[in-house]
């Protein structure tokens, strides 16, 4: 009963989800921000491409070991123990929150252009939370309309950029290009620069193994569902650079604000660009967040089945944690208002900063986690071949992901640790809870603290059994029986 109501995303919507996670609104201004490094930046993107594929390997790798709902948690969890999984549900479930804010916001901007003449802050707040909540509501009606949501988003907002991407090599200019290396210092210095921009144009690679639970087999679908949705996303964002470099001329390109609009403006004449591209933002933002809304869900539903968050994460409703889901969009209406109310700087924009090194802890300790299982042999037992090559695949996505951190910049880590360490505040209140409920627990062990706290009452499904959580120590267990079979995903 469980698989038949819950597990939804076929191999076509797990990498919708992918997709739509990766391409945000952030592609709408990337050729105008990395202009003024030349196009050694089109070098940087292409070396970070090979990087975020190597850690869509990775995480597909670790979905074939552990298909389960929590994806990076799950995986850091197995390999280095609670305190370390709960350290990459903290810090992903900060990043996914506070970076729906920012979506939220961003796309008050795009809709400014497709209706004109009506800002305020009022009007603008109201958008940003309908940006919020509907996406939201989607989400409560369960896994079949986010699945729906986000395959309808990908499609409108994929079609019009790829569109723009293939035509513009048509008109491409080589003349537009401007030289290789833009300003002072060597082109290695240069294309690490624009790296610093692009890092973080791959974060929600990670997205199908997320909500590996809520994907039909897993173990084959999830490690495909990533590497497509990356590829696909990986399209997009190089040949949609090239061609806007290609049509828009550089000065003019550098000191753009709507670079793709420019684009479509060199290629048909006219002014009608902005109003087509700020539609597809539009959708491309809304579509972002129907699916980092169930993202922001996902993670603590994962570390509530193991004791490591409060039961009441446990809620589930026709696949969707939906008390994750909620307590996200509030958090996330709470950031948009304190935006409005305080203006584009100060707290919101602090907070903006945690979520550049939020993002990197769960993807550091899952790479770590699968060079662990790799040298320990646990679960693992392969051909050398293969050994060498998803030791390989580990060591390149570990080293992609610490660029990540290094390209967070100084203040970004710094407000970063400080939120992750409040987070050992909560760890410590679950950890003393289920410390002194221990002795009154029946049963075997490593079951007692869902038991206590009730959360097998909390996800009923669809026909109104209750739906058992998995033990805190199942994961663990399963590492002594064997490894489930599964479809190498290549």
């Amino acid at each position: 009963m469980h698989d038949r109501h819950t597990r939804r995303f076929g191999l076509g919507t797990a990498t919708a989800l992918v997709m739509g996670n990766i391409i945000g609104g952030g592609i709408f201004l990337l050729p105008a921000s990395v202009a003024p490094f030349g196009t050694v930046s089109l070098v940087a993107f292409g070396v970070l491409t090979i990087g975020a594929l190597a850690l869509a390997l990775v995480f597909g790798r670790l979905a074939e070991r552990h298909p389960d709902t929590g994806g990076p948690y799950v995986y850091a969890r197995e390999a280095f123990g609670d305190f370390a999984g709960f350290l990459s549900a903290w810090s992903y479930w900060t990043m996914t929150w506070v970076s729906n804010a920012a979506l939220a916001v961003a796309a008050v901007g795009y809709v400014h252009v497709l209706v004109p003449g009506h800002e305020s802050g009022g009007i603008d707040l109201v958008v940003a939370l309908c940006a919020l909540w509907l996406p939201a509501l989607a989400n409560f009606a369960g896994t079949r309309y986010v699945g729906a949501v986000q395959m309808v988003s990908t499609v409108l907002k994929f079609v019009p950029l790829l569109f723009i991407a293939v035509v513009g090599l048509f008109f491409f200019d080589p003349d537009n290009l401007g030289s290789f290396h833009e300003g002072g210092g060597s082109a290695v210095g240069g294309m690490s620069a624009a790296a610093a921009i692009l890092l973080y144009s791959y974060v929600g690679v990670e997205s199908a193994a997320m909500s590996a639970g809520e994907v039909r087999d897993p173990e084959r679908n999830v490690g495909r569902a990533t590497v497509l949705g990356t590829i696909g996303a990986a399209v997009v964002y190089l040949l949609g650079t090239l061609a806007v470099f290609g049509t828009v001329s550089h000065d003019k390109l550098v000191a753009s604000k709507a670079p793709f609009s420019d684009a479509v403006n060199a290629m048909f004449g006219g002014q009608w660009g902005g109003t087509l591209v700020a539609g597809a933002a539009v959708i491309s933002i809304v579509g972002a967040l129907n699916g980092w809304t169930l993202m922001s869900a996902q993670s603590p539903y994962a570390a509530a089945k193991d004791g490591l968050f409060p039961a009441a994460f446990l809620t589930k409703r026709r696949g969707v944690p939906t008390f994750g889901v909620l307590t996200a969009a509030l958090l996330a209406t709470a950031l948009t208002v304190i935006n409005y109310l305080a203006g584009t700087g100060g707290v919101f924009e602090i907070l903006v900063l945690i979520t550049t090194f939020s993002a990197t802890v769960p993807y550091l300790l899952a790479a770590g986690a699968q060079i662990y299982f790799l040298l320990s042999g646990r679960r693992d037992r392969v051909r050398p071949a293969r050994f060498a090559r998803d030791l390989t695949l580990a060591l390149a996505a570990f080293g992609f992901t610490f660029w990540l951190v290094a390209g967070a910049g100084y203040a970004a880590i710094y407000q970063g640790v400080l939120f992750l360490f409040a987070g050992i505040l909560v760890y410590v209140w679950m950890a003393a809870r289920r410390t002194g409920r221990q002795p009154a627990a029946t049963g075997a062990p490593g079951t007692a603290d869902v038991a206590v706290d009730g959360s097998d009452d909390a996800i009923p499904d669809e026909s109104g059994r209750p739906e058992q959580p998995a033990a805190p120590n199942a994961v663990a267990a399963a590492s002594v029986e064997g490894s489930p079979t599964g479809t190498d995903a290549r």
